[in-house]
């Protein structure tokens, strides 16, 4: 069976292993130029995606010209900028979506999407009138260009929800987007556009989904993969002093007992979001964390099982105990990094979790080192005791 030695170099190796590639914006959208020379009145930096927004508004007329940048998530994908007359989200949305067609030509369309879930993308005109539509690509980033009439009530507003979005591949033969992802740049990808002033205003937070996303990924991040690991630290070294018993003992309990109530309750709210995500999977993510449960489970009820120190069985449960809490570890801490690339909630998360749970495999590594010192140390005292005949004691 590995040695807590093993599985601290297992966790710095995780730590180490993880890639810690940020992405950067190379760019703002004032140092971006345009091949036919337009000139645009504002431009905007839009917070997710690495888009950019370039438009001026004609109030006499009520006419909005804009040019869209953003790169897709691959070279086959597509981009989307769009209004919607209601409220700053997809649902309802009114479209234009920039990719190459079947000869590898850039091509820009007009879509309306439904105001429900599962939402449909249907080629049509749109709410109002658009022309001048055309797209273009260089060097990754793909471009829409397109006049818009604006309706006279977002008109007599000056603002607009508007809503933008990048995606992998386009349904060669419907002619349609495929399903964009589902992290949170891609969610929170939506704001309200001032027309006169080129501001950007925020939608009003995170929504509901998102929210719930975030609740799943702390309390899975917290149990599985924080306070189970710190449990196995506590069972494994503080138990070698005998001052700590039976207190290493109930702490040890009470860590994954915790760690098994918090993540049962991070797991329940991902099978929840997984019903209510049709079309889209996460499917390694989702097994693991089906494993963790599982195996955490049986852990938990196996206590009731426990043999006495005695007991002849007592070595094979405690095998049985330690192979499995250890895959309960490597599981955790794996499946933490996998909900992290899904989710995407910030490179300083990453980067947070990686610090966090280095510093506690370097502990363990530490506290291996001093358990074995104290081990040979009290081995070496024995050896050494003079044997008379009275079974290795010393005489009285």
């Amino acid at each position: 069976m590995a040695s807590s030695f093993q599985i601290s170099a297992l966790l710095l190796t995780f730590c180490v292993s993880i890639s810690l590639t940020l992405p950067v914006r190379s760019q703002t959208c004032a140092s971006q130029t345009f091949t036919n020379n337009n000139l645009y009145t504002h431009c905007l930096d839009l917070p997710t995606l690495t888009s950019y927004l370039h438009f001026t508004y004609d109030a006499a007329n009520s006419t909005l010209s804009v040019a869209f940048f953003a790169s897709p998530s691959k070279s086959d994908g597509w981009i989307s900028w769009a209004i919607n007359p209601k409220v700053p989200a997809m649902g309802g949305a009114q479209a234009l979506i920039a990719f190459k067609d079947t000869k590898g030509v850039m091509t820009a369309k007009t879509y309306n999407i439904s105001t429900s879930m599962p939402y449909s993308v249907v080629p049509s005109k749109l709410a109002f009138d658009v022309w001048d539509t055309r797209a273009e690509e260089e060097s990754g980033v793909m471009r829409i260009f397109a006049k818009i009439k604006v309706p006279p009530e977002l008109a007599e507003k000056g603002t607009l929800n508007q809503v933008w979005q990048v995606g992998s591949s386009i349904d060669a033969a419907k002619g349609t987007p495929s399903i964009h992802e589902t992290a949170a740049p891609n969610l929170n990808s939506k704001g309200t556009l001032d027309l006169n002033g080129g501001k950007i205003v925020s939608s009003g937070g995170l929504d509901s989904r998102t929210k719930r996303k975030n609740i799943h990924g702390v309390l899975n991040a917290v149990s599985w993969g924080l306070l189970f690991p710190f449990g196995i630290v506590v069972a494994r070294y503080l138990r070698t002093f005998p001052s700590a018993d039976p207190a290493w003992f109930y702490l040890h309990v009470f860590c994954q007992v915790s760690a098994y109530a918090i993540g049962v309750a991070g797991w329940a709210t991902g099978i929840k979001l997984g019903s209510e995500s049709k079309g889209i999977q996460y499917s390694l993510h989702r097994n693991i964390g089906i494993a963790l449960f599982s195996l955490a489970t049986v852990q938990i009820f196996a206590l009731f099982l426990r043999p006495k120190k005695d007991h002849k069985y007592r070595l094979y449960w405690n095998i049985y105990h330690h192979g499995v809490g250890y895959v309960i570890l490597i599981l955790g801490i794996l499946n933490v990094f996998k909900g992290l690339d899904i989710l995407q909630p910030g490179d300083k998360w990453r980067t947070i979790y990686i610090i966090a749970i280095a510093v506690l495999g370097g502990v363990a590594a530490l506290l291996e080192l001093i358990t074995w010192i104290v081990v040979l140390r009290r081995k070496s005292s024995k050896s050494t005791k003079p044997y008379d005949g009275y079974g290795g004691q010393s005489r009285p």
